[in-house]
């Protein structure tokens, strides 16, 4: 799937699943969502010189060169539906911990959506070394500054990851068999649907984007707010 669909659909899943995680405010809550929809990315830094991987230059291309070959290639290991998670988990638990691990994190996860949902942001900052540096360092440290500590981080690593994955396995070239890796490349790919397509870009897209404002409107603190305005414009009509 296209970056902005792995995106959108991160922060669905973020927005639907608001009232089983363990965050409170309205902050928070945001946090958790665009988390999600970040780290929904991550899978895909396990491949040197995608526009991903040099979100932060060498500070990203890097590691991402390091984590394609632990993952033994693109769409192998960290497309894993029990390796990928539970290895980006344990690194983000082990990151929760301390105020400096978890900025890093948080930013990481902010850096990834800016650069995936870029097409709908005004400007170009966010598409530049520096300004993506700035913008998801800077919307990271107000969030967590504003929050309580988010020990959630690990949670949301998670469920980005295995977004990120069902999202793959519905297209042709598929995901690896879980835990297969260890012995045998295969791979599941039940659908087969090509990315960008047609149907990815004016179907799955704009679905995912209604379920993540629906979802923020039905669990979030929005509809106190949406819902006088709603009733006055309905009374000016």
């Amino acid at each position: 799937m296209l970056g902005h669909s792995h995106a959108l659909s991160g922060l669905a899943a973020g927005a639907a699943t608001l009232p089983w995680v363990p965050v409170e405010g309205t902050v928070a809550q945001v946090a958790w969502v665009a988390a999600v929809g970040g780290f929904a990315m991550l899978p895909d830094l396990d491949q040197e010189g995608t526009t991903i991987a040099r979100m932060w230059g060498p500070v990203t291309d890097v590691p991402a060169k390091v984590v394609g070959t632990v993952a033994r290639g693109h769409r192998w290991g960290t497309h894993d539906a029990v390796l990928g998670p539970l290895a980006f988990g344990l690194l983000a638990y082990a990151a929760s911990g301390a105020y400096w691990s978890s900025l890093l994190v948080m930013a990481l996860a902010a850096g990834l959506a800016l650069r995936a949902l870029h097409f709908v942001i005004p400007g170009r900052a966010e598409n530049t070394v520096l300004g993506n540096l700035v913008l998801s360092w800077g919307g990271a440290w107000l969030l967590l500054e504003h929050s309580p500590s988010p020990l959630w981080l690990p949670l949301a690593v998670v469920l980005g990851t295995l977004t990120h994955i069902a999202g793959d396995f519905l297209t042709k070239e598929g995901v690896p068999v879980p835990l297969f890796l260890l012995l045998r490349r295969s791979r599941l790919a039940p659908v087969h649907l090509h990315t960008g397509t047609t149907l990815e870009k004016a179907v799955l897209a704009p679905l995912f984007l209604t379920a993540a404002v629906a979802f923020m409107y039905v669990n979030t603190g929005a509809r106190q707010l949406v819902d006088p305005l709603l009733q006055h414009i309905a009374a000016l009509g």
